[in-house]
């Protein structure tokens, strides 16, 4: 497992290492980020300062033996077991600081043992290490027994053999060294350590792995494989693998095949910039800037007699050791010890030495003829694996593969005698070798196309035809050399790369050597030292320049955005509207108290304060609960002074916006208004209030929210008989924000009610007295045109809230205990104050939450009469009346309540009746039934006497109406028409039977 600070890893299926990762995770940017990263880029040179580090990679393919850790410190860290005469590039000779000769390789193989290191004793190292080196990146294959099928097959890796290593390394390395990155893979182990001055520059580790083996997926064979970013700016990739093994050609197609799993299924975590911004989804092999990739890749030499080959070989490990070049061998012919004779020729000490890659004895010399026989490069050229961009160093040392373990130079001498290999490599990749790679790619795809095209034409017949330049055939054509015509590679060459960042890199391999003194596995150790110029960020003067980039973009932003400035209406509401609230720190709309039906108004500007036109509307507020969606709440309506942008313009999805050129105003009235009952039920129970914040938005620019609140005061609307009848003398208001349910009841009716009924009872007797006295025609008496009167009105008696301000305050003296007198203004008349206690009523009786007649009620009164109906029994009405009211007894104040309704309306009927003299002489077609609700009443049931047909008309009027607001039935409004009218009329049935004059006959 990685340490905390390495990044995370690609968790995959713990019993499928390796396998295919999930989809990567989207990265987040907008365009004003975006923006202030190519700001900032652009003056990258002022926070960023070139820094230098040595680069350390190391292989390793220690066979599952024990005790090879000891050998780790040795070879890896302090740069010993090197044969100086056998080195690869950059290798000259042996530090000499050490007083004592180092051990020879006879001394060497008889000393060694598995509890004790097998590097030479004296060996003060050759190449890098200690200090020197900054970031140590070492790949291990087979740390545990990979042949095994329960190593191959278990589900989980073992900490304990990964603890060794790391162990090892942490007593080898300088103090302050740290590990920045580990992955293990059965028996595949990564570690990548940092030395204290690099450490702090290390950003965005993420390991992952990848399993190839076994039905392609499992750990036996595979790759470990870390990222992270160095100075912000340099994005480093190392890659551990073991491929397939095996020297025939199927095993080769699997190595590649290997390969190419390992380049598609790796996937790293996104980079996160110091703005908080995934930069890249999941990264993959191929998004770096420098990759390295090593260990142990098993390409192995194709076609070679593995006797010959050892046989050439061992020509040159016998200068190993002067004593055994001097003995006879002990191993057989085969082997090749005894193919260097003392026939050879004598070199004139005088005689100028031949370089090596002219000598034909020399090492470099042997190499060269073996080399194009290498599967690997082979590969490379014919363009089936590590083909695009990747490098090797100049290979100058002998095969890593195989050689007898605690032996120096001993190849295979085991029965099956294998061929020496160079199995082990360290390749490393630029990323301008990649682009450099592609970009031949696509020269070579357009050529194929020019061809095709060429063919298509039919020019392919003209071979002879000077006007013919070319006919490409990709599998003969390109620069692929003559693998018999090997050149050995030059010394690398310092290459300058442009990261995907966009900084400037150089990097320059230093040393590619084998450490051939180094004798616990097999495999001989190998490892390959970089030098890296890189540009890394300086934090603080990052910040600096990161502060600097986006106050200036902030100013342009702003100069050229849309801006608006908002002007609201400081005033409170109150008791008395218009009063400035200067101590008020409320930076909002207050409407102050607010009363059902009572309608407040506040005003505010908008103004266009920017230099560009400004496009804006209001959006969806933030709600919470039950409270419903939009822009604005249920209460409150909002008006502009213009009309909005028309459909065809509009840039939001919405037609309700509005456009204002610079240094343009608009007015907007906002009009809070509670009259819808289920808003004033909630307030009524504070499970809802008037606080809000809308939402104006502005295109391309900020969000305005403007926040308004107001002080709901109770009503005696929208709640039950029964909490009604528990309200105290004084009204609901008496008992603002305290529980009704806690106090006694008072009442055998709702006082509401009853000083409603009352005062209508009244003003009706003053309304008739007084247009009587005061000689009205009577034809234009509005009960002689509408026999629902008052409780009836024309559909626009209440347009334009024309009398909102009187039912307002009528409202107000029903919740406060208060006269309604005193409701009224001087100049309204009787007539119109019946007409508004008259709306109160029926709006009173619709809030109740439970109705006059429950449902339950209702529910028993209509299985009467249907059972009635079916019988075809009818009561009279005195008998009617008896068996209702039995019904209505169970809940004596819902009975009072409604004998108190009816009583009030018969009397009204009665009144009204009364006062129709003169008679007309044709009273049906004198009086008109009101066109809402529509009460169908049949001409032939009319009485012929005209005041009995008016009482008629007057009694079907008031029970239609009054059947609506009394009555509470389960589902009505779910029912069929023809239903829902059938209940309806048993409802205005029973209601008459309440209101017919048994007295006088109708």
């Amino acid at each position: 497992m990685p340490p905390p600070d390495a990044g995370s890893t690609e968790r995959l299926d713990a019993t499928i290492p390796g396998a295919f990762p999930s989809d990567a995770r989207s990265a987040s940017t907008i365009s004003s980020q975006q923006s202030l990263s190519q700001a900032l880029f652009a003056r990258r040179s002022e926070y960023t300062r070139p820094r230098n580090v040595r680069i350390k990679v190391g292989s390793w393919n220690v066979a599952a033996q024990k005790g090879t850790e000891q050998d780790i410190g040795g070879w890896f860290v302090g740069g010993k077991g090197l044969e100086e005469s056998l080195a690869g590039l950059g290798v000259d000779a042996p530090k000499s600081e050490s007083k004592e000769p180092r051990e020879s390789v006879k001394e060497q193989e008889a000393r060694r043992t598995k509890y004790a290191p097998t590097i030479p004793l004296n060996d003060d190292g050759s190449i890098p290490g200690g200090r020197e080196v900054d970031i140590y990146a070492l790949g291990l294959q087979e740390i545990v027994d990979i042949s095994s099928a329960s190593e191959a097959l278990r589900p989980y890796t073992d900490p304990a053999t990964a603890n060794k290593w790391k162990s090892a390394m942490k007593d080898a390395l300088p103090p302050g060294y740290e590990l920045v990155a580990e992955q293990q893979l059965i028996g595949l182990l990564l570690l990548v350590y940092a030395s204290p001055a690099v450490l702090p520059y290390i950003k965005a580790v993420s390991t992952t792995s990848v399993g190839t083996g076994l039905i392609g997926y499992m750990g036996n064979k595979g790759a470990v494989t870390a990222r992270m970013v160095i100075g912000e700016t340099t994005r480093l990739v190392f890659i551990n693998s073991h491929l397939g093994a095996g020297a025939d050609k199927v095993a080769l197609d699997r190595r590649n095949w290997d390969a190419g799993q390992i380049i598609s299924r790796t996937r790293f975590d996104p980079i996160v910039d110091s703005m908080g911004l995934n930069q890249a989804q999941g990264e993959k092999i191929g998004d770096e800037d420098f990759a390295f990739w090593f260990g142990d890749l098993n390409y192995r030499l194709e076609g070679m007699p593995g006797d010959d080959v050892r046989r050439l070989l061992t020509i040159h490990t016998l200068d190993l050791d002067t004593e055994r070049a001097k003995e006879p061998s002990s191993t057989s012919v085969d082997s090749g010890y005894d193919s260097k004779t003392s026939s050879e020729p004598a070199v004139s000490d005088d005689a100028m030495p031949l370089p090596p890659d002219l000598d034909p004895a020399s090492l470099q010399t042997t190499i060269t003829s073996l080399l194009p026989h290498d599967e690997l490069q082979q590969q490379q050229k014919s363009g089936k694996a590590f083909h695009d961009g990747w490098t090797e160093g100049p290979i100058r040392f002998l095969p890593t593969y195989k050689y007898d373990i605690g032996k120096v130079g001993v190849f295979d001498s085991s029965e099956k005698r294998r061929c020496p290999s160079w199995c082990d490599r360290i390749l490393y990749r630029t990323r301008a070798a990649r682009l450099r790679y592609e970009e031949k790619e696509k020269e070579h795809e357009a050529a194929r196309k020019r061809d095709e095209e060429m063919k298509a034409e039919g020019l392919d017949q003209a071979t002879e035809d000077e006007d013919v330049l070319f006919d490409y055939d990709p599998e003969a054509d390109g620069d692929k050399d003559d693998y018999d015509d090997y050149d050995a590679q030059d010394d690398p060459q310092l290459e300058a790369v442009i990261t995907k960042e966009g900084f400037s890199d150089e990097i320059l391999l230093e040393y590619y050597t084998t450490h051939m003194r180094v004798l616990s596995s097999d495999h001989k150790p190998l490892d390959a030292v970089f030098a890296l110029k890189y540009d890394a960020v300086v934090p603080d003067l990052k910040a600096k320049v990161h502060q600097e980039v986006a106050r200036d973009l902030d100013r342009q932003e702003n100069e050229g955005r849309p801006s608006i400035t908002l002007v609201v209406d400081k005033t409170v509401g109150t008791d008395t509207d218009n009063i400035t609230d200067k101590g008020s720190d409320f930076d909002g709309i207050d409407y102050g108290d607010i009363q059902y039906a009572k309608s407040k108004s506040r005003t505010m500007t908008i103004a266009n304060t920017g230099r560009v036109p400004a496009i804006f509307r209001f959006v969806d507020r933030p709600v919470e609960g039950s409270q419903p969606p939009g822009p604005f709440p249920p209460w409150l309506t909002v008006t502009f002074d213009r009309e909005p942008d028309k459909p065809e313009k509009a840039s939001f999805d919405h037609v309700y916006q509005y456009t204002l050129e610079p240094a343009d105003v608009c007015n907007v009235e906002l009009r809070l208004k509670v009259d819808i009952m289920e808003t004033v039920k909630s307030l009524n129970e504070g499970t809802t209030n008037l606080d809000e914040i809308l939402v104006l938005r502005v295109q391309d620019g900020r969000d305005h929210f403007l926040p308004m609140r107001g002080r709901w005061l109770q009503s005696s609307l929208a709640r039950s008989i029964d909490k009604l009848t528990r309200i105290p003398e004084g009204g609901i208001r008496r008992l603002q924000h305290q529980k009704v349910d806690n106090e006694a009841v008072k009442w055998s009716v709702p006082r509401e009610l009853f000083r409603l009924t009352e005062a209508i009872e009244e003003m009706m007797e003053r309304t008739l007295a007084e247009w009587d006295m005061t000689g009205h025609e009577s034809d234009k008496a509005p009960w002689r045109h509408n026999a629902g009167w008052p409780f009836l009105k024309d559909p626009g008696y209440f347009e334009n809230d024309i009398h909102e301000e009187a039912l307002a305050n009528v409202y107000n003296a029903l919740d406060c205990d208060e006269s309604f007198e005193k409701a009224f203004d001087a100049e309204i008349a009787p007539m119109q104050k019946v007409e508004l206690l008259a709306e109160v009523l029926l709006k009173f009786l619709f809030s109740l939450q439970d109705g006059v007649v429950t449902e339950a009620m209702w529910r028993s009164l209509e299985d009467g009469m249907i059972v009635r109906e079916k019988s075809k029994q009818q009561l009279i009405s005195f008998e009617e009346r008896i068996s209702v009211l039995e019904i209505l007894s169970s809940t004596p104040s819902h009975n009072a309540s409604f004998v108190l309704l009816t009583t009030m309306l018969q009397s009204i009927a009665k009144d009204i009746t009364n006062i129709s003299n003169p008679r007309p002489k044709t009273p049906r077609a004198s009086m008109d039934l009101p066109a809402s609700p529509q009460v169908h009443v049949r001409r032939k049931t009319l009485s012929k006497v005209p005041e009995v047909a008016l009482r008629q008309l007057i009694d079907r009027n008031y029970a239609t109406v009054f059947a609506d607001v009394i009555f509470r039935s389960e589902g009505f409004d779910k029912l069929k028409e023809k239903d829902r009218a059938t209940r309806k009329g048993r409802m205005v049935k029973l209601m008459e039977v309440f209101l017919v004059d048994d007295d006088s006959g109708m």
